[in-house]
């Protein structure tokens, strides 16, 4: 909260603790919790006891004292600090949800240490005072610490206040919004085939040109690429584009295609946008400058209906009322001079799309691990192992240790789950059925598969 001043030191919280601790005395406790798993326990500790039912009154107001009129009246005061006391007083672990969306745009120090000290009351936890937004969020997420209630008109309120843009992304719908964050960028909220205006985001490309192999000097070929094949048309989509645009809007073999790219999951997806059932308009995919554990939000400009990046379902707005599911088509993760010599009529996007620049996440920012908070990660791989992850024709979820797969791939072993047959494509490796058509597998690391697809078959097993 840039222009927030907190005019009341950390002591004046903690010595308000005490005064509002028998406030909260008489909660209801829910003592039905699923059980979490040993790795989670063992990480994280024992999680403190969740209440149940509404909000008291009383405290419903300091709620919206501490964590709406502060960003509507852009002040901390006395009102604030006392407010704050009291949720932080109420015993009530949910309400750090809120603190922690509050954190999340916090510049301040001493605002920061407030929020740190009531979240960590509630959370009964020692919060370090250094990442302290990412520790409490990884708490909250592992252990699956329920919303308040009434929770997403607080949290919008909090996140429109600070980016306008995002008032027709926080609607009602089938995402929980518990685990939506602010990724530091805002919204790309430019209409289709307005690319080429200059935006404060990370910068979708609609249409974007192309060029032939002999035109494509500027890529070296150990430079890494996505490689897309619809209908006998191939197109190679370099890293180092996509680590700037994330998004692409294309047309590939008489197709259109959404092609988003999630720099935090290693995971570059591709979606057919036509074809839909009756009454509706191609999705135009843009980036919302939001995050769910560590995997980009991404939404359709013209309705704003919120998709599951990673699922390709349409979660919030009129898509979602409709149900609407995108297919999949399969990206192969290789490099450029196997892709361009397994497929020399291949198309490649231009260097321009690059603006300019030249990131290699993997090895430089992420080298050491997901930067935002992700909560647990499922153990049986390290949270960056590659995997190609496809969903079987029953509905299973399986991920492809790709090192592996590769390894026995070459040695001319087979590879098969249910429906699916694994094939190396141009050094990477794709998901196909016992006909060869393709299954729309991609790459991607194993945190982001995992978390989204939970029951996860893992080969080999």
């Amino acid at each position: 909260m840039a222009n927030a001043t907190c005019s009341q030191s950390r002591n004046a919280l903690v010595a308000l603790l005490a005064a509002f601790a028998l406030m909260w005395t008489s909660v209801s406790y829910s003592q039905d919790r699923e059980a979490l798993p040993d790795y989670v326990i063992k990480q994280y500790g024992e999680p403190p006891a969740i209440p149940e039912g509404d909000l008291p009154e009383a405290l419903q107001a300091a709620v919206k004292t501490a964590f709406v009129d502060s960003l509507t009246q852009s002040t901390w005061g006395r009102d604030q600090t006392i407010a704050l006391g009291e949720v932080a007083a109420s015993k009530d672990p949910r309400l750090v949800w809120i603190i922690a969306d509050l954190m999340r745009f916090t510049s301040g120090s001493q605002l920061s240490a407030s929020l740190t000290d009531a979240a960590g009351s509630l959370l009964e936890k020692d919060i370090p005072t250094s990442n302290n937004w990412g520790v409490v969020t990884d708490h909250l997420i592992a252990w699956d610490i329920p919303a308040p209630p009434d929770y997403l008109p607080v949290k919008r309120a909090i996140f429109t206040t600070i980016v306008p843009g995002w008032d027709k992304i926080f609607v009602e719908g089938k995402i929980d919004w518990r685990h939506v964050s602010w990724g530091g960028v805002l919204i790309d909220d430019r209409p289709y085939d307005k690319t080429n205006e200059v935006c404060n985001c990370i910068p979708a490309a609609d249409n974007p040109a192309v060029s032939t192999v002999e035109e494509a000097k500027w890529l070296k070929d150990d430079d890494i690429v996505f490689g897309v094949e619809v209908n006998g048309e191939y197109r190679a989509y370099p890293r180092r584009i996509m680590e700037v645009r994330e998004m692409v809007n294309d047309t590939l073999g008489g197709r259109d295609l959404g092609i988003p790219y999630c720099t935090l999951c290693g995971a570059a997806q591709a979606y057919f946008t036509d074809q839909l059932p009756e009454g509706i308009e191609r999705p135009v995919l843009r980036t919302s400058g939001l995050l769910i554990r560590s995997n980009k939000v991404m939404y359709d400009v013209n309705s704003y209906s919120v998709f599951d990046t990673f699922l390709g379902k349409a979660v919030t707005g009129p898509l979602a009322e409709k149900n609407l599911q995108l297919e999949q088509a399969s990206v192969v993760t290789t490099d450029w001079g196997t892709w361009k010599e397994a497929h020399p009529e291949t198309t490649v996007l231009i260097e321009p799309l690059a603006l300019g620049r030249d990131f290699d996440f993997r090895n430089g920012r992420d080298a050491n691990g997901p930067i935002f908070p992700v909560g647990d990660v499922d153990p049986r791989l390290p949270v960056h192992e590659d995997i190609i992850g496809v969903v079987t024709a029953s509905g299973k979820p399986v991920a492809f240790q790709r090192s592996k797969a590769v390894a026995a791939l070459k040695k001319g072993d087979d590879i098969a789950y249910e429906n699916v047959r694994l094939k190396l494509d141009a050094g990477g490796v794709r998901a196909v059925d016992a006909q060869g058509s393709d299954l729309g597998s991609h790459q991607a690391f194993w945190f982001a598969w995992s978390q989204f697809h939970p029951q996860t078959e893992l080969w080999p097993g």
